[in-house]
């Protein structure tokens, strides 16, 4: 499984880059929401670091391997999820995130079918699947900022430690960040896993 891949981009097509590693060249797919955001993130000499999902595209005839880039790791995990909901696998969750993952989970908690309806390929019947399957699961990911231009105390320090950890990966300054946990921490009752308090994070930024 290639789960990371970093390299000099020899070529970019609507949705896909070319990397050349030592002489070999990968096509990576890549969401048009990680592309739009990705000029900030190629070096000076070319060179682009991504987070892999690696998958094989089963046909009848044959079965090719895929992969696709993305900036960090929970971009990746929202992709997971994203691909769960009946009907909708890797190539049909290409096309459709095509707007920044912040708003497609604000759709997604706050049931806006219009939105989910506006993503490529997502109809009613699909959009309404993925609020069933998704909703007050993806808030954590509310928190990825690409639309830009946890119970008793003693419980809390590795969870906090990990949300941290999550939110200066989606380059939150640690000051804020330590911040944001402190007060879902306050007000979000008995929280006891991570994605408890980040979903708690992301419930308290939205409300603000």
């Amino acid at each position: 499984m290639i789960a990371r891949i970093c390299g000099k981009v020899t070529e970019r097509g609507s949705n896909f880059l070319l990397i050349d590693i030592s002489g070999l060249c990968y096509k990576v797919f890549i969401p048009l929401t990680v592309m739009q955001r990705l000029e900030e993130n190629i070096c000076a000499d070319e060179k682009v670091s991504l987070i892999t999902y690696h998958y094989f595209q089963v046909e009848p005839t044959k079965s090719t391997p895929m992969l696709i880039g993305f900036l960090n790791e929970v971009e990746k995990e929202f992709f997971e999820a994203f691909i769960t909901v009946s009907g909708i696998g890797p190539r049909a969750a290409l096309r459709a995130l095509n707007k920044p993952i912040a708003q497609v989970v604000r759709a997604i908690e706050e049931a806006d079918m219009a939105f989910l309806r506006s993503l490529p390929g997502i109809g009613e019947q699909r959009a309404k699947e993925i609020v069933a399957k998704l909703q007050n699961k993806v808030g954590k990911f509310g928190l990825i900022q690409d639309d830009r231009g946890i119970g008793a105390h003693a419980k809390t320090t590795g969870i906090e430690e990990e949300a941290l950890a999550v939110l200066m990966q989606l380059e939150y300054k640690k000051p804020e960040a330590a911040s944001m946990i402190k007060k879902a921490l306050e007000r979000g009752g008995e929280i006891r896993t991570t994605e408890e308090l980040l979903n708690e994070v992301y419930r308290q930024k939205k409300a603000r």
